[in-house]
């Protein structure tokens, strides 16, 4: 008797949309993503370590200092009360939650070499959900389209992976049909879904294009940084940091055409500096507050741009 392996159809890529299979073939970056621990070369670095590696945060005893143990962790106040070294135990961080906010708003249907501002952050999303599972993290999503928020409870399985990484292929279709391109859009509304219900310490990634941010989006942000460690993930297109060739080019807004001419040196300054400014702001913000900033370009290597190792 012989038995038929389940195989799961692949999809022709287009940059578009982005198929289940795709999704799962993020898994093979993995090993370029892996931290090493002191090789921090940018203050851009992500960390998607895992809870169960490394020191904690919760203190668990004061005790006499022993050899081998770091010297970081001595207790300078006891050890000059009791005129004898002491150092600081740490319990490890277990059954962290990490979460992932992923924008598939209209404003995120964008783009002009390879791919999609939406596709980019789908697999960004998915390689996030792998690393997390592979290291016994908890994995969590919360979907937005521009009109719904789905949000996935984070599990440490590959059941719930795959339920999730199939739900975000079919998102990144259906976002694509005319109606649901017409929908106003607003990054709060899937913040405000972990700012009152999510766990201290938990790592959390939003995955947008930060072009549309609002006051209220940027207090939510500020209110999950006090409680979490948070991760602004820009997504931005080549033509946001590249201006187009020289020449004239129609465009369209609200219903009215212009013609606007590429040429002139002045143009190409301020175009350049335009975008370059938004990031600008959004990093500046990020450093205020204690949260990561990392730029990603849709047209390169995703995870080569993550800066982890």
């Amino acid at each position: 008797m012989f038995f038929k392996k389940k195989s799961i159809k692949t999809t022709k890529a287009d940059g578009l949309s982005v198929g289940l299979d795709e999704l799962i073939e993020q898994k093979k970056y993995l090993p370029y993503i892996k931290r090493r621990h002191n090789n921090i070369t940018s203050d851009q670095a992500g960390d998607i370590r895992s809870a169960f590696k490394g020191r904690g945060m919760e203190l668990d005893e004061v005790r006499t200092y022993g050899y081998g143990d770091d010297v970081r962790d001595i207790d300078w106040r006891v050890t000059a009360r009791k005129n004898e070294t002491y150092t600081r135990v740490f319990s490890e961080e277990k059954d962290r939650e990490v979460y992932v906010i992923l924008d598939l708003s209209p404003y995120m249907l964008f783009g002009t070499k390879k791919e999609l501002k939406s596709v980019s952050a789908a697999k960004l999303a998915a390689l996030l959900g792998w690393q997390s599972v592979v290291n016994k993290d908890r994995f969590g999503l919360i979907l937005y389209d521009g009109q719904t928020t789905r949000v996935f409870k984070p599990q440490s399985n590959y059941k719930n992976l795959m339920s999730i990484l199939s739900a975000i292929s079919e998102t990144t279709k259906n976002i694509l049909t005319p109606s649901q391109q017409s929908l106003p859009a607003d990054i709060n509304i899937p913040l405000q879904f972990l700012r009152y219900g999510i766990k201290s310490r938990a790592m959390v990634f939003i995955l947008t294009d930060f072009k549309n941010i609002s006051n209220e989006a940027q207090k939510s942000i500020v209110a999950l940084t006090k409680r979490c460690r948070v991760y602004c993930i820009n997504i931005y297109d080549y033509i946001e940091e590249v201006p187009p060739k020289s020449g004239e080019y129609k465009a369209s807004y609200s219903g009215d055409n212009l013609i606007f001419d590429t040429s002139s040196d002045s143009f190409k300054s301020t175009y350049y500096h335009y975008f370059q400014d938004k990031r600008r702001t959004m990093e500046n913000f990020c450093k205020r507050f204690s949260c990561q900033y990392v730029n990603i370009r849709t047209d390169k290597p995703l995870y080569k741009q993550l800066k982890i190792l």
